[in-house]
């Protein structure tokens, strides 16, 4: 059996670009993705903590070091510049690997700037 992990995790990305006419994507700069483990060309899932969006695409490199965040193609309706975004990637884990698994978690300020890093989240309380 496979589960489906979080592999890592970019929290808050604040969308710098929405480009309609640009090939299908996410362009992200390339600090970013190496950060978070994100390789180009990997299924991201993307949620929109402004608007509740929630789409799939793919990540592409964007430029290292210009922390931009550009959604692209039919996905730039679904998210604007200066939306807050959480965008995930997933990885399927047998249930040994899954156990011993930690995810590539990254916190980003307003401007895309690392603010932290980790791989736990604390448990909820109630």
């Amino acid at each position: 059996m496979q589960r489906i992990m979080l592999k890592g995790k970019l929290h808050q990305a604040r969308v710098t670009h929405a480009e309609l006419e640009y090939e299908g994507s996410c362009a992200i700069d390339m600090d970013l993705l190496d950060a978070a483990g994100i390789l180009p060309f990997e299924q991201v899932e993307i949620y929109n903590i402004d608007n509740g969006e929630r789409f799939a695409t793919y990540a592409i490199a964007g430029e290292r070091g210009s922390r931009i965040i550009s959604v692209n193609g039919a996905a730039a309706h679904k998210a604007s510049p200066g939306h807050r975004v959480i965008i995930c990637a997933y990885v399927g884990l047998n249930d040994g690997e899954a156990q011993a698994h930690q995810p590539s978690l990254v916190y980003l300020d307003a401007d895309n700037k690392i603010k932290g890093t980790g791989n736990g989240i604390p448990t909820q309380a109630a």
